[in-house]
Order: C-alpha cells, then sequence, then structure tokens
C-alpha cells in the first residue's frame, strides 16, 4: 500500500480545508501541508479555528498536519526523501487520472480554488493529473476533486 500526503496551497476556504481533512482521513492519508494563506485547524494563536473544525468533524485531531509558507521547500524536501509529486491540475501537460497509481510514496497537490497550482510550482511537480470534465463548469470544488484522486488513484 502507499503512502499518500496532500499539500493544499492557497485554498481559501476554511469549509473546504476541514473538509478535506475529513476525506483525507477516511482515504489513510498520512499528512496535509497547508501552505500560503491556507487556513491551518489552529491559528498562529494556537486557538482552535471552529470553521474548519466543524466541516472537518474531528479528523483534523487525526491527520497530521504541517503549514509552510512556500510550497516549493516542503516539495524540495519531499522529492529528496523520495517522494512523487503529482499535482492536479488542468494543463496541456496534465493527463487524465484513471490511468495513475500512486507510487509508495505520492503527494498530491491541489491548489486555489479560482487560480489553481501556480506554473512555478506545476514546473517541479513529476506529473500533473486532471478530472475531465464533460459538463458546462471548467472545474469541480477543491474537496470534491481531493476526493475522486485520492480514492481512485490509490
Amino acid at each position: 500500500m502507499s503512502e499518500i500526503a496532500v499539500l493544499l496551497h492557497n485554498v481559501r476556504s476554511a469549509h473546504n480545508v476541514g473538509s478535506i481533512f475529513r476525506t483525507a482521513d477516511a482515504a489513510g492519508v498520512s499528512k496535509i501541508y497547508l501552505t500560503g494563506y491556507t487556513p491551518a485547524p489552529r491559528d498562529r494563536f494556537g486557538r482552535i479555528r471552529k470553521d474548519i473544525t466543524k466541516a472537518a468533524l474531528g479528523a483534523e485531531r487525526f491527520v497530521t498536519w504541517e503549514s509552510a509558507r512556500l510550497p516549493q521547500i516542503v516539495v524540495r524536501r519531499l522529492k529528496r526523501e523520495g517522494w512523487t509529486i503529482i499535482g492536479i491540475e488542468q494543463d496541456p501537460r496534465a493527463r487524465g487520472y484513471r490511468r495513475f497509481r500512486a507510487k509508495p510514496k505520492t503527494l498530491f497537490i491541489f491548489g486555489n480554488e479560482v487560480s489553481g497550482i501556480p506554473k512555478s510550482l506545476r514546473d517541479i511537480c513529476d506529473a500533473l493529473l486532471e478530472i475531465p470534465m464533460r459538463g458546462k463548469k471548467e472545474s469541480l470544488n477543491v474537496s470534491v476533486t481531493t476526493g475522486i484522486i485520492l480514492f481512485c488513484c490509490q
């Protein structure tokens, strides 16, 4: 079985972050990295963020997490430790997610709800995956996308 981690970069919505914690717990994710302005379950003063805990339903107590300002530092460290880095983004280089299977240590990166993963971060990923859109909308909610990827790519 693979070890899976998630990196959320500049995900603004505390509700989405809480939902992702809950999904990550259900999918067996070992760690969540919160980078940029992504809110953490505890604020900078150590107080519990009720908006996150409401959506996470306690999962934030079971899934290990770490906050970092710059995602590139986290990604470079994990690459040195042998992790495969997979960005989830609509990009000309992205391939469909259905044929991908997680490697022994895989980090999935999810970005901002509107602007996605910045190019500088996409450029250091080992691969990019996307979920094809068949309807009129261009994308899914980041927490929905995370659930699809975590349960389909293990």
